[in-house]
């Protein structure tokens, strides 16, 4: 193999082009799809501290209603089997009270983000056990990958930001945090749990900024993961639409059958008409049933011939008329009428065929 072949060969494997709406469907079931992780924790951490910004207040409440049940009742109570039996039964509602919102609203925020990336989507595809998942060669090369370099930068870039905003809040919020060994435990609960909920919220902003850039990132990635070689794109398109060879074979094929059927039709014909070597036309008539007389089957050269043996050996009438026969030839196709303009010539003919088949 010469140099030329092989690098013709090599181009020709090489994946330059984009992936064909049927490779993106094929890689989609199989759960492969543009997605970042960073998204989710982001839109997550909004939700939930959205949900603290606005209902903090009512969870707060609900804290301090345990630590007075607990050192007002709870620590009262003798030790016994019934009370431990309320004390734990009581104290699961209300921690249930106070963490099922949370968890319903980070619930919402998951499903809201992954919706916006992938869309509705369910496969159990990338969940299969694959031996390469634990090839230490794989692990390495991920390792040291560009995306393992993207991930380093992305961690960098998160710490960053959570220390930003964290030392920006409580410099702009110092004279409060100051006073709080002041203040009473519940002014106390309430500064930390206000300034925890700002940093949390506005940490979660600047994620989302920094998730757009990582998603831009997934999704060019993806893109470059799932592009074809021409090849390929090749092959697919023979896929879709079938081999050549093979497409022409069906039509030869169909081609044969219509023919077949065609020539069935020719002993049930009442005339042929001929020009007379190149073509020929067979005509049927049944007045109970049809206006005008029917092409029933037509050819050329050695259809025409075909024609005219069949014809010939079921007792069919040829009768020469070169101009009606090329005029028939051209302007019907098999099973349609005959043109109103040459009513008058197919009838002379016809009325020719029934005068000599009551002689015979």
């Amino acid at each position: 193999m010469s140099y030329l072949q092989l690098d013709l060969q090599f181009f020709a494997q090489e994946k330059t082009e984009k992936a064909t709406p049927r490779k993106r469907q094929e890689v989609r079931k199989e759960g492969k799809v543009a997605k970042s992780s960073d998204v989710n924790t982001a839109i997550i951490l909004l939700f939930v501290f959205t949900f603290f910004w606005f209902f903090g207040s009512y969870l707060r409440d609900d804290i301090f209603k345990i630590f007075e049940m607990t050192f007002n009742e709870y620590m009262l109570m003798g030790v016994t089997e019934e009370s431990v039996r309320l004390v734990v039964y009581d104290l699961i509602v209300h921690v249930a009270k106070i963490l099922l919102p949370i968890f319903l609203a980070a619930f919402v925020g998951a499903l809201f983000s992954n919706y916006i990336q992938v869309g509705v989507l369910f496969t159990t595809k990338p969940l299969v056990f694959k031996l390469e998942r634990i090839n230490p060669i794989q692990g390495a090369k991920r390792i040291f990958s560009v995306r393992a370099l993207v991930e380093l930068l992305k961690a960098m870039l998160k710490i960053a930001f959570v220390a930003i905003v964290t030392f920006t809040i409580l410099w702009l919020n110092k004279e409060d945090v100051f006073r709080l060994t002041l203040t009473s435990p519940e002014t106390t609960l309430a500064v930390i749990g206000d300034l925890t909920v700002k940093m949390g919220f506005f940490t979660s902003i600047l994620l989302i900024f920094l998730a757009i850039l990582d998603y831009a990132y997934q999704k060019f990635d993806f893109e470059k993961s799932i592009r074809m070689s021409k090849q390929e794109v090749k092959d697919e398109y023979k896929k879709i639409e079938g081999d050549p060879l093979i497409r022409s074979r069906i039509k030869e094929r169909q081609r044969q059958m219509a023919m077949q059927r065609m020539m069935q039709e020719v002993p049930k014909a009442d005339v042929v008409i001929t020009n007379p070597t190149h073509y020929a036309v067979a005509l049927k008539y049944d007045e109970a049933e049809m206006e005008a007389p029917q092409v029933v089957a037509k050819g050329v050269d050695y259809i025409a011939l075909k024609i005219k043996s069949i014809a010939e050996a079921n007792d069919v009438v040829i009768v020469e008329n070169r101009q009606l026969a090329r005029t028939l030839y051209h302007e019907t196709e098999i099973g349609d009428t005959i043109p109103e303009e040459l009513f008058q010539a197919v009838a002379e003919i016809l009325a020719y065929v029934y005068r000599l088949k009551r002689k015979i």
